[in-house]
């Protein structure tokens, strides 16, 4: 039962062997806690008044707070037998071995995918086992560990890079790059056994529907992330038409893996080889993705399997314009094909910590779809997954050219680099 108590002019609190006082000006009172019907809450890092505000403050309250953690556990210490020291070390060396086999991050494999795209699977026991469809992962190098030419460390920064597939029993995960700048394309020159640093896996998982006959779009780059959600959805009885659009025919990979995330894929590109189907039931389409699906919609490019009309779900992936095409497409050209609905597209905000509401670089504006009005903004990071009908893809593409000019600056020294000195790349 607590008590309030008064020594030396100043109030504590007693509750059992806990002792609580005020702390006096310019003194941290670390502990600092909330007390009510005899229950208290210790706040500890940004959560601490003396160290709110920035990481920075939130990371020195474990340099601070460490040796107030260790005080309390004084009686414990002082009883443990010194005869089996040897042996606790040797469990904590375990579990520290444990903790880097699951947690430490390392380069299994760089594989070239197209003249444009690399995969590069990570070994990343734990992450593997968190992951779910739709989320992605923060992925660079570590500066100690890159090459300097003339001075400059080939660091990249880190970058944002969905989870195409897992491997949980071998604990690996495979993220796709579009290399662009400078950070993607230092991607390529990664080696097997090489340390990385990896975060995540982040982001909310797609929402996975239960027996709905489902629409899914990717462009691009964005079927690195639809075969796998596709695939999660026809494990829960979903009924899946695919529309895969590329640039190129070259730029099509993991051709097995979207096959198997749907029950008929109708193929498309602008340009480039034409993608020949393996498959009775899928098709291919001289064009646009946009153009892909009207053909399909109106019969004719043959069976439909899962009628549009029927979908309940529809799920776009890929650059800004094509989403942005896509959802004006659902209120005109592909109305009269579409039943109802809800249409969801995983926006591509520039992204940079990616630890969920934090830097906010990755805000996305949200507008009423029938006023225009604004609605709010939404930490991309946090939820990639968002209605369509809501976002404002004119901001978007706005905030996504907002880095160019460092982009291109980056890209013109990178170079510059590699004709002093190549370095060796898949």
């Amino acid at each position: 039962m607590a008590e309030n108590t008064e020594m030396n002019g100043r109030n504590f609190v007693s509750i059992g062997e806990i002792m609580l006082r005020q702390a006096e000006r310019g003194e941290v009172g670390f502990f600092t806690s909330y007390h009510n019907d005899g229950k208290l809450i210790s706040y500890y890092g940004d959560n601490h008044p003396k160290y709110a505000g920035n990481v920075v403050k939130a990371m020195a309250s474990a340099k601070d707070g460490y040796p107030h953690v260790v005080r309390l556990f004084q009686q414990e210490l002082a009883g443990l037998d010194p005869s089996k020291q040897e042996e606790r070390d040797r469990e904590w060396e375990e579990f520290t071995a444990m903790l880097d086999g699951n947690l430490i991050a390392t380069v299994h494999e760089v594989i070239r995918l197209t003249p444009t795209i690399v995969e590069i699977v990570v070994h990343a026991p734990f992450a593997a086992e968190r992951f779910r469809p739709g989320q992605f992962f923060r992925l660079q190098n570590y500066e100690a560990n890159a090459p300097v030419i003339d001075g400059t460390p080939l660091a990249m920064e880190g970058l944002a890079l969905t989870g195409a597939w897992v491997d949980v029993e071998r604990g690996l995960i495979s993220t796709i790059v579009l290399e662009m700048g400078a950070s993607s394309r230092l991607c390529a020159m990664l080696t097997p056994g090489e340390q990385v640093v990896l975060m995540g896996p982040t982001g909310t998982p797609t929402e996975i529907g239960h027996n709905e006959k489902v629409i899914l779009c990717g462009g691009g780059l964005g079927n690195a992330v639809l075969f796998s959600i596709g695939k999660a959805m026809r494990a829960a009885g979903c009924e899946v038409i695919y529309f895969a659009g590329y640039r190129h025919g070259e730029d099509l990979y993991h051709r097995e893996d979207v096959e198997e995330s749907a029950d008929q894929v109708i193929w498309s590109s602008d340009a480039g080889a034409e993608i020949a189907p393996a498959r009775p039931q899928d098709t291919y389409f001289r064009g646009n993705i946009l153009q892909a699906m009207i053909a399909y919609a109106s019969g004719r490019l043959g069976e439909q399997l899962v009628p549009m009309n029927e979908a309940t779900r529809l799920v776009a992936i890929g650059s800004d314009r094509m989403m942005a095409a896509i959802k004006e497409a659902r209120h005109g050209v592909l109305a009269p094909y579409l039943g109802p609905h809800v249409g969801i597209g995983s926006i591509n905000s520039p992204m940079q910590c990616m630890m969920k509401e934090v830097c906010a670089q990755c805000l996305q504006r949200h507008v009423d779809p029938v006023t225009g009005e604004e609605k709010g903004f939404v930490f991309s990071c946090f939820n990639q997954d968002q209605h369509l009908d809501e976002v404002d893809f004119a901001f978007l593409n706005s905030r996504l050219k907002g880095n160019a000019m460092q982009e291109k600056l980056s890209n013109m020294w990178l170079d510059h680099l590699l004709a002093i000195e190549p370095v060796t790349m898949v």
